[in-house]
């Protein structure tokens, strides 16, 4: 499942970047889950707790880098324009 994102502050045309984000996901093998409107939660909070394996964005200037960051802890991060893969962190320990 991926998660769709949409910065509405930032983007000009958002019914054209939700079309977008559908496109990627469909060429990816994704169904697309959106966020609650009215939530208040981070974007990474979010992806969580829809478990979204993927976080699909119009592009990477739609979450700030702290955000971004955050998101790479829970799930990979896809870009429409330009086209970017971000995969999630490892969660692996070294250990000496």
């Amino acid at each position: 499942m991926a998660f769709g994102w949409i910065d509405y502050d930032f983007s000009r045309a958002p019914e054209a970047d939700r079309a977008q984000i559908l496109r990627l996901a469909d060429q990816l093998g994704y169904y697309v889950v959106w966020p609650c409107e009215r939530s208040v939660l981070r974007t990474a909070d979010q992806a969580r707790n829809a478990g979204a394996d993927l976080v699909i964005l119009p592009a990477p200037d739609h979450l700030s880098p702290l955000e971004l960051n955050a998101v790479m802890n829970v799930a990979d991060v896809e870009t429409v324009t330009p086209r970017f893969s971000f995969a999630r962190w490892s969660s692996t320990q070294v250990t000496p």
